[in-house]
């Protein structure tokens, strides 16, 4: 057999050649995920759960008639995805593609696996696996892979401790268990306002003697005898029963009290140590300390607690074509990165400076890095192959250990994650398209956080999708969705945004939460991996963001 090139070639060889190179290409990913689960401290890390557990939805109305996807969607009926890119001049922070990778979202119309070619141009053929930039690196981490090494880096060493009073101390995690100072409550207590009683009526009271909380302690009460006592005050020793003052008979001409109903011993008294005894613990290490919780804390004597730093995060925004203020002109685009980034980081638990716009600087970017004292640093684009993409020659430059170095995940699957420094802070580069750099956010910043605030890893959950979901062909999707509430009895669902390119923010404004997507996508009825968000479901302004 004869190639183009004149040479001879044994039939089947090419076919040979394409499978012996797909292996060598898995392998590479294979190795190179290895390699950095290794940096982190181990060879594997904890994959997605393939339970099928329903949380309980967070739906919106179901006579909202905002809807999901639905077969008037005429992008869904011609099975186009909704993955595009728009340009500069019209979405916030559009500044950087991914570096020519044909699956980059500008090319969205996905057919038969195949991203169209754009008007007046030839579609290159799909390579077994895109990889962009250098063609000798090899293939990104899974979605999986990457969150997992970023977990494990996160909990690279054993959490720091600190104590803060009881008033500082909400939204940190709880270093230690705590213990049960005293027993709670710590002496027989009044559940009631009525009458504290001994033995069988009816009983003989004194005219205007009473018990109030805050007391000492009473004498005990004789037999036959009551006396009226609040909520919470002290129960006096020998007490049979309280009974509450709607049950009770007052004869003041006599002198006596009758109970309306039976009495049973110890009804209405909160006996000492109901809730805990000294030393119990309450709540286990690793705790949020939520209201509740504080609460808590307070009630068993606690005046501070040991909770785990947050962490602190500086933010540094690249890109000479951002504006702080007023409308897209000339070129030049408004900054979505900087005010979002800054809440979503506190609501994942940590201490953020205000962003830093350091334009396309190599030099502002390598000396912000160096002059950091933050556990981490979050930059936005500057993460591709581009003439002013500055963040892989600066961390190179330092000397940086790359962790993850691009994801299998779109939109944003430039995203890295970089150690500076053995004992430095740890970097999460994000893309510079805003759904893009969210979809960094919950990938690679949300589990390092988690793992360095010693916070519990969000629970992973499954929910039917209530629409197609068209897929990446090798890659995973994060696709914004809403909780919707099932009909005539039917279980709960989610159903896709329509708004879902990169460059947008206006599906993932109006979302609960993120499907995970695998390649390929998913048929209507099939259950996903759902990544909730950290805050409520139901917005004014999300009208006109369903189709």
């Amino acid at each position: 057999m004869t190639g183009s090139d004149g040479s001879h070639r044994e039939p089947g060889s090419d076919v040979r050649a394409a499978g012996s190179a797909s292996e060598r290409a898995r392998e590479e990913e294979e190795r190179a995920v290895e390699q950095a689960l290794a940096l982190v401290g181990g060879s594997s890390g904890p994959g997605r759960s393939g339970g099928s557990g329903e949380r309980p939805s967070r739906s919106r109305d179901p006579r909202d008639p905002r809807a999901p996807w639905d077969s008037r969607d005429e992008d869904l009926n011609a099975g186009r995805s909704n993955d595009s890119h728009t340009g500069p001049s019209s979405a916030p922070h559009a500044h950087r593609s991914s570096g020519g990778d044909p699956y980059d979202g500008r090319d969205s119309d996905l057919r038969d696996g195949r991203a169209a070619p754009a008007p007046g141009r030839e579609q290159p053929p799909l390579p077994d696996r895109p990889s962009p930039g250098d063609p000798a690196k090899p293939p990104p981490p899974s979605w999986d892979r990457a969150r997992a090494v970023a977990a494990r880096a996160g909990r690279g060493g054993p959490p720091a401790t600190i104590r803060l009073p009881l008033d500082r101390a909400p939204g940190h995690v709880l270093a230690e268990a705590l213990g049960a100072l005293t027993d709670l409550p710590s002496f027989d207590t009044s559940a009631m306002d009525g009458w504290a009683v001994a033995g069988p009526g009816p009983w003989a009271f004194e005219a205007g003697a009473g018990l109030l909380a805050g007391r000492g302690p009473a004498a005990a009460l004789p037999d036959g005898t009551a006396v009226r006592i609040a909520t919470g005050a002290r129960v006096p020793p020998e007490t049979t029963a309280v009974i509450r003052s709607e049950h009770a008979h007052v004869d003041e001409a006599r002198g006596l009290l009758h109970a309306r109903r039976s009495v049973v011993t110890g009804q209405d008294i909160r006996p000492r140590g109901q809730e805990c005894r000294s030393g119990e613990q309450l709540v286990p290490a690793g705790t949020v300390v939520t209201p509740a919780v504080l609460g808590l804390a307070a009630a068993a004597g606690y005046d501070a607690l040991p909770v785990v730093p947050r962490p602190r995060v500086d933010i540094l925004v690249l890109g000479d074509e951002l504006l702080n203020a007023g409308l897209p002109h000339d070129g030049l685009i408004r900054d979505a990165l900087g005010p979002m980034l800054g809440p979503w980081l506190r609501a994942l638990g940590a201490e953020v400076s205000g962003p830093r716009r350091l334009g396309d600087d190599a030099g502002a970017l390598r000396s912000a890095l160096t002059s950091s004292d933050a556990d981490l640093i979050v930059t936005t684009g500057g993460t591709a192959a581009g003439p002013v993409d500055h963040v892989h020659p600066v961390l190179d430059a330092l000397g940086a250990e790359l962790l993850v170095d691009g994801v299998a995940v779109r939109p944003g699957h430039p995203m890295l994650l970089a150690r500076l420094s053995p004992d430095g802070p740890y970097l999460v580069g994000l893309p510079g398209n805003p759904l893009a750099a969210v979809s960094g956010l919950l990938t690679l910043a949300e589990p390092l956080l988690a793992g360095i605030a010693g916070r519990p890893a969000q629970d992973p959950y499954r929910a039917l999708v209530h629409a197609e979901v068209h897929g990446h062909p090798h890659d995973t999707r994060l696709v914004p969705v809403v909780h919707r509430p099932g009909r005539a009895g039917g279980r709960d669902h989610v159903a896709p945004l329509r708004y879902n390119g990169p460059a947008m923010l206006r599906g993932i404004a109006a979302a609960d939460g993120l499907a995970v997507v695998p390649p390929g996508g998913v048929r209507s009825g099939t259950e996903v991996e759902i990544l909730d968000l950290p805050w409520a479901p139901a917005t004014p302004w999300t009208e006109g963001c369903f189709t």
